[in-house]
């Protein structure tokens, strides 16, 4: 077959000589002689059975089967070089780092195992993870300043030119610490809530308005205190050393809550539950460190799920 018979060196030759017109400037671009140019375009010239150059004066021109050939060329060769380009080493490394948005419960469960499982495969590629709000994650990712964000599914009409892929389901918790006087038998939190500060969503956040609900359900508007933060170091450091109730994502607390530094309040939240995933741009090309890093995430979320 004439095709396996084409090699890169062809391609260059044939495609050299048509942007120069001339065998000799081709030759002295691509550092050979223009007799193995010359060479190179007949091997060419054999394999498909045609003509694709011909004598114009001094010059070369292309016959109008070379110029139809032309464009094909242009496009394998321009495809093997981003195939080149997207595995190699020190192409992946030079590539800006995947930047990735997580919110707490994500970096706090999901992104250390994840990260662990990427490393492992030696791609060459920088990271950068940044945590913050689910809004504001998804604005920076609409704008181009993140490739990815793992997060809760936002509303419909935050969704446009977004595509989210379904990893995990998740709840919010009340949470305080061993020994908190709501821990005690028969006590009713919502009843004696306003008593304690409350660590809030904020009310940007995605799972800020089924908290609300929640209140709502059980007779309250708003705690009494109440404190905003997507802090969770904040969120942790304060629980230790006082009598605040977190209301949190699961995630972010579930090793405090397995050694029993933390404790889960007993508050029907079921109706919190929401799906945690990927969301990318309908428009994301994903290179191969990218495609990998997916993977890992995938596998970190199956792991914790």
């Amino acid at each position: 077959m004439a095709e396996s018979r084409i090699r890169f060196r062809h391609l260059q030759a044939f495609l050299e000589v048509a942007r120069q017109g001339s065998v000799a400037r081709a030759a002295d671009f691509l550092h050979v002689s223009a007799p193995a140019v010359t060479k190179t375009l007949r091997e060419l010239e054999e394999a498909l059975g045609i003509a694709v150059v011909e004598r114009d004066g001094r010059g070369i021109r292309l016959t109008r089967l070379g110029e139809i050939f032309l464009a094909h060329a242009g496009t394998a060769i321009s495809a093997l070089k981003r195939g080149v380009d997207s595995v190699r080493q020190d192409g992946a490394a030079s590539r800006h780092p995947i930047r990735i948005g997580a919110l707490p419960t994500v970096s706090a469960r999901v992104m250390p195992v994840a990260m662990d499982l990427f490393l492992r495969e030696s791609t060459g590629a920088a990271i950068k993870i940044v945590t913050g709000e689910n809004a504001v994650l998804l604005e920076q990712l609409r704008t181009g300043a993140l490739d990815l964000v793992v997060g809760r599914l936002a509303a419909p009409a935050h969704m446009t030119g977004f595509f989210f892929e379904h990893l995990y389901s998740e709840q919010v918790l009340f949470v305080v610490r061993a020994g908190h006087p709501l821990l005690q038998p028969g006590q009713d939190v919502f009843a004696r809530l306003n008593e304690f500060p409350a660590l809030m969503p904020t009310r940007e956040s995605v799972i800020r308005p089924f908290v609300d609900r929640l209140f709502i359900t059980n007779g309250m508007t708003a705690p009494a205190t109440e404190i905003e933060t997507v802090s969770d170091s904040f969120g942790r450091a304060f629980v230790r050393q006082s009598n605040a109730v977190w209301i949190i994502s699961a995630g972010v607390v579930a090793d405090e809550i397995a050694s029993g530094a933390f404790v889960a309040l007993s508050v029907d939240t079921d109706e919190t539950k929401g799906p945690v995933g990927l969301t990318m741009r309908t428009d994301t090309a994903p290179w191969p460190a990218f495609s990998i890093l997916l993977q890992t995430i995938r596998e970190a979320a199956a792991q914790g799920a």
